[in-house]
């Protein structure tokens, strides 16, 4: 039966996509009522090439930035059942796509949280060590600068998440397979598994023998391999699947 990988007693890895967070009022990007679905041009905010070649959409990003809504997100009742978890004594792991840091301010450990796409609250230059606050480097732009240039070089400033294009940060994803491959229950919660290499981890985990559980409200590529599927509202399915989990 399905729900005998509650019983297991190993590590448990998470991964998170924007799915988790749209309780808290940030929009996902690929769902019905998605960032990228409602406006496609969105999209070239993320694309690395596109960001270092058009002035004009850095200033367009810094915007972004200044009003993206994690500014005033709290964490919902799926990061807070997650940290739970691992308040319980359950040796867990979060490797999350998103950004926005709602794992660890819901009580996860950070040393237990794996930021495969980096975070919004730090910003660096493309062409030297400089880093800085993102709100220190938004008050540059409300001070006039629209495009704020690094300081040390004069180089483009950029948040600290990885962009399409982008080389992704080798330990982080060593850090994220070591994850996978040691799990005993794998989770994917909300997250449409079409970016990688975040959506191959889910096959990593299940050819090291872990039972893959996905919660989201759409199918995925990986549906296939799943021991569970889950399609209600992440909101009540990540408390209950932890009260399951605890009460095994």
């Amino acid at each position: 039966m399905t729900s005998q990988w509650r019983t297991r007693t190993g590590r448990i890895t998470v991964l998170s996509g924007a799915g988790i967070s749209t309780d808290s009022g940030i929009p996902d990007f690929r769902g019905p009522r998605g960032v990228w679905t409602k406006d496609p041009i969105a999209e070239l905010l993320s694309t690395y090439q596109s960001y270092v070649s058009d002035a004009g959409l850095r200033e367009r990003s810094w915007l972004a930035r200044r009003d993206n809504p994690a500014w005033e997100a709290v964490p919902n009742a799926a990061h807070n059942a997650l940290a739970d978890l691992e308040r319980a004594g359950r040796a867990v792991t979060i490797i999350t796509q998103n950004i926005d840091r709602l794992h660890q301010r819901a009580g996860s450990s950070p040393d237990r949280v794996i930021e495969i796409h980096g975070n919004m609250f730090d910003v660096v230059c493309i062409g030297c060590d400089y880093r800085a606050t993102m709100a220190a480097t938004l008050a540059r732009v409300a001070a006039g600068e629209p495009d704020p240039p690094c300081p040390d070089c004069g180089g483009i400033l950029k948040a600290a998440t990885v962009m399409f294009g982008q080389q992704m940060d080798r330990c982080t994803i060593s850090a994220a397979v070591l994850a996978a491959e040691t799990s005993e229950i794998f989770l994917a919660i909300g997250t449409s598994l079409q970016v990688e290499p975040a959506a191959s981890m889910c096959a990593l985990a299940v050819r090291s023998g872990a039972d893959l559980v996905i919660v989201n409200a759409e199918p995925t590529p990986y549906d296939v391999m799943a021991t569970e599927i889950i399609r209600e509202p992440i909101g009540t399915a990540v408390p209950r699947l932890v009260a399951e989990i605890l009460a095994a």
